[in-house]
């Protein structure tokens, strides 16, 4: 995204760059990145074309921005966990279940990226992988201080435990829905359980 040190204008109380990103989201799950111009964009949130590209280069800024909000709000709780003074199995719990419960809350914004990742440039793939991996790496870091304080197992590597929760994670878009489904903190709670009773350490 680009900036300037002039603070950004707002329309019907809302800063351009998020009414830009919202109605964004809106455009590409109705009519898919692909066959969403900037046009429709600028023509749905009300403001010029110049506007947008003050603030974005191009569609591909407008997807990336989708998921990016979502990920620095998750990276910024996690953060909060890593942290905190409790426990490490009761900090990693809460990492796996807000992580869970903040997918599902936000949805269709991940739904949205990773449906159209594919169609950004190789530049924009990277930097969002980068983004992922911080997020990843201090998730793997609690796990590891499990490990060190024999709380956790150390027969399963952090990467291959953390991986294979963020498989089921990621997974969620293609069968939860709000009708006839656990409700987030449900699901967030049972996959955190199930999680810490794989890492747990066991007597012998």
């Amino acid at each position: 995204m680009r900036r300037t040190g002039r603070p950004p204008s707002s329309r019907g109380g809302q800063r351009i760059p998020e009414r830009l990103v919202d109605v964004a989201r809106v455009l590409f799950a109705e009519k898919g990145f692909e066959g969403t111009s900037v046009a429709d964009v600028v023509a749905a949130a009300g403001v010029a074309k110049g506007a947008m590209y003050h603030y974005f280069r191009s569609k591909d800024d407008l997807l990336r921005e989708i998921y990016a909000r979502v990920l620095r709000m998750q990276v910024e709780r996690l953060e909060g966990f890593c942290s905190g003074a409790g426990p490490v199995a009761e900090r990693v719990h809460g990492a796996a279940a807000d992580v869970v419960v903040t997918t599902i809350e936000n949805l269709e914004s991940t739904t949205i990226f990773f449906r159209s990742l594919h169609q950004l440039g190789e530049a924009s793939r990277e930097q969002v992988r980068r983004e992922r991996r911080r997020y990843h790496e201090l998730f793997r870091g609690m796990v590891r201080e499990g490990q060190a304080d024999g709380v956790f197992r150390g027969d399963v590597g952090a990467d291959l435990a953390v991986d294979f929760f963020f498989g089921a994670v990621h997974h969620l878009p293609t069968w939860w829905r709000p009708e006839g489904r656990p409700a987030p903190h449900e699901v967030g709670r049972t996959f955190a359980d199930l999680f810490l009773d794989g890492l747990r350490a066991t007597a012998r």
